[in-house]
């Protein structure tokens, strides 16, 4: 796949310093190799990348020239195969034991406020739990309930609205999809991770055919590995998903947040075009 990523701002006037951290750049990983992946600033200025503590790739820049609009294209080219499921998911003890001993399962055990999940999400969560005899079918069974009882609806949500505000509409984008199902999950104790990244949206995509994308995002959960799952749309993570980063929620991966020094105006725009490479 190739993903090309372009965003950026319009000031209202003059700006005459920027500072960013762009999280938009894949990284290698189960089922997914990165072939080539820069980021491109106009007005140029300087950049440089490291792993943040959660292993997304951020790109740290900063436009020193004066500029009255910032462009950011990040172009990638991933070659993505579907995951497979775990061979013989862990059960409930061994989950258990991970969740309390182990630093990275510790945090994505704790709700954010973006997860917090409100009492009938959490009974959801305990109900399907009861109805299976481990981790992994019981986390398969709360995304797949959450998934069908919410709405995908561009503009219904903000985006900084939580996962009680999106489950309270029953609608949302895939942010507060994935936020509400994370909710669910820790709730019953399975740790749980936020994934940003991108999906193809034609199921067949065609060689060569570029398709208008948007940024997505899933959710991963521990069953003695990670596995992955599309709520949104009830689908198991496949070789149309190229994954950019992992945190406890979107405030760990947000594509791009800075300061600038100018006016305070200032408009966002935003395309993501997706290809088909072989």
């Amino acid at each position: 796949m190739k993903v090309v990523h372009t965003t950026g701002f319009r000031y209202a006037g003059e700006v005459t310093a920027s500072y960013n951290e762009a999280r938009m750049l894949p990284v290698g990983t189960t089922g997914q190799l990165v072939l080539s992946a820069q980021l491109e600033l106009l007005p140029g200025g300087t950049q440089f990348s490291y792993l943040d503590y959660w292993g997304t790739r951020v790109t740290a820049f900063e436009v020193l020239i004066p500029h009255s609009e910032l462009t950011i294209t990040a172009t990638s080219v991933v070659e993505v195969s579907p995951r497979m499921p775990p061979a013989s998911p862990a059960d409930w003890r061994t989950v258990s034991k991970a969740g309390s001993l182990a630093v990275g399962y510790v945090e994505q055990l704790r709700q954010t406020s973006r997860t917090l999940p409100p009492e009938e999400v959490t009974r959801l969560a305990r109900d399907a739990a009861r109805e299976t005899h481990a981790p992994d079918p019981a986390a398969m069974l709360i995304c797949r309930r959450i998934g069908e009882a919410m709405q995908y609806v561009p503009g219904s949500t903000g985006v900084h609205s939580t996962a009680a505000e999106a489950w309270e509409k029953r609608s949302g984008v895939c942010q507060d999809i994935a936020h509400v199902a994370l909710g669910a999950l820790r709730s019953v104790d399975i740790p749980a991770r936020y994934v940003s990244g991108y999906l193809h949206p034609d199921p067949e995509p065609r060689i060569g055919e570029t398709a208008t994308g948007e940024s997505h995002a899933w959710v991963e959960w521990f069953c003695g590995t990670w596995r992955g799952y599309d709520p949104t749309n009830l689908l198991e993570i496949g070789d149309r998903h190229v994954l950019v980063g992992r945190g406890r929620d979107y405030d760990d991966v947000a594509p791009i947040r800075g300061v600038y020094a100018g006016p305070g105006a200032s408009e966002q725009f935003v395309s993501v075009e997706i290809t088909r490479m072989s």
